[in-house]
């Protein structure tokens, strides 16, 4: 920045103490600490876990009374050989390997309801990290905004004073209050885009949304792999480890469908009182018979086998995703980082010092008007687009963070501010 805008923006009154802005992980932490949505899925990875152990578990025995009297209404308990009082408990007992199938099932289900939540924890911190890089844009754009309204306001009392004076026309007065009133107008807007900005963010921070959140004016320094991202993806994705985990539960789903293709057993003891006879005590066992398999399970097995195809199904297309997305990623990576090497070595200097110069040549009376405008319009919208490019380098890593966590960890190549 050249000389003149540095004593300018000294010479700028102090504003008032802001709130201090925690940093962008300490906002991610307290979303996946109080996330209401975090929190449902939480619940039911506790729900899948307790359901692990009744799902292998047996049946509850049967206690069955009998009485039987060869003299009723007469009791001849006793007196008749034939004539019982008797108690007799039965246990359902599921063909081998099932209970095992069951438990292997309900498992599966929990660890897919884990890798739910997982990639649901990638997903808000990554909404997070965005509305902390949307905060930056817009505040980097409101503090242009305030220097640019401070350089207008000299600019329009020289303005006035020349055309006071006689040395210029009405056209210039009216041109710097026009470009003041385009700013207010546009600081206007910012106040709303950053209130619901504000909104967003504190809605997966689980706080009110009117709550204030102070001026971002940094974003962390951040690190990506040198190379290989679309392996990379493939392999810490949260939705392929999803969709991996749907593929297991569908497949022990269709082991124990297949199971129960097999007969179910049961088994009895009971006993019974005779009177003056010895008591009789009864064994049975029996066999579940399949007599209706093609009704009722051989369907079941085909509708198992077709869920365990398509959860194949979209574990391919979620790989194939990943790798799009990394290969996007990877895309935007370089354009960003490009961008940002032009725009803070070439434009905003080459910006600065036209507008610098056209400024003190309108000051010294050689200057026209309308050329300090131009450069002042330049100057302007070059600061924004650097804060813009900066939250959307920081958006992509951001983005890179939720497809792979390996994006956190420095690499061998990798590049960073």
């Amino acid at each position: 920045m050249c000389l003149g805008f540095v004593l300018l923006l000294l010479l700028l009154p102090a504003a008032p103490p802001a709130l201090p802005t925690p940093p962008v992980e300490e906002l991610v932490a307290t979303a996946l600490a109080h996330s209401p949505a975090l929190a449902v899925r939480r619940a039911q990875v506790a729900a899948a876990e307790a359901r692990e152990a009744p799902a292998a578990a047996l049946a509850d025995p049967m206690v069955e009374a009998a009485f039987q009297d060869v003299g009723f209404p007469r009791s001849t308990v006793g007196k008749d050989e034939n004539s019982i009082l008797g108690v007799e408990v039965r246990q359902g007992l599921p063909y081998p390997g099932k209970r095992a199938a069951r438990r292997a099932a309900a498992r599966a289900e929990t660890a897919e309801r884990r890798a739910e939540l997982a990639r649901l924890e990638r997903e808000i911190a990554a909404q997070v990290r965005a509305a902390y890089a949307r905060l930056y844009a817009l505040d980097g754009e409101t503090a242009s905004l305030g220097a640019a309204r401070e350089l207008l306001q000299v600019l329009s009392a020289t303005a006035s004073s020349r055309y006071s004076a006689g040395q210029t026309e009405q056209e210039a007065l009216l041109k710097t209050q026009i470009e003041v009133s385009r700013l207010d107008e546009r600081v206007a807007d910012l106040a709303a885009e950053r209130a619901a900005a504000v909104a967003d963010l504190n809605h997966l921070l689980d706080r009110p949304g009117g709550e204030p959140i102070g001026p971002v004016d940094r974003l962390p320094p951040v690190t990506v792999p040198g190379g290989g991202w679309e392996e990379l993806a493939v392999a810490g994705s949260a939705e392929v480890a999803s969709r991996q985990a749907a593929v297991t539960t569908a497949e022990r789903r269709l082991a124990l469908a297949r199971l129960d293709l097999r007969p179910d057993l049961s088994a009895g003891a009971g006993i019974a009182y005779r009177g003056s006879f010895d008591p009789m005590v009864t064994l049975r066992f029996g066999v579940e018979l399949p007599f209706w398999r093609r009704e009722k399970q051989l369907p079941l097995v085909t509708a198992a086998e077709q869920e365990v195809e398509s959860a194949r199904a979209q574990l391919r297309e979620a790989q194939a995703a990943a790798r799009a997305a990394a290969a996007r990623l990877a895309a935007r990576w370089r354009t960003a980082e490009e961008q940002l090497r032009r725009y803070r070595e070439a434009i905003l200097p080459q910006t600065s010092a036209a507008v610098d110069a056209a400024r003190a040549s309108y000051l010294s009376g050689r200057g026209d008007f309308t050329t300090v405008v131009q450069d002042f319009n330049l100057w302007l919208d070059a600061r924004k687009q650097l804060a813009s490019r900066e939250a959307d380098r920081f958006l992509t890593w951001a983005e890179l963070d939720e497809l792979t966590p390996l994006s956190r960890q420095p690499s061998p190549g990798g590049t960073q501010p």
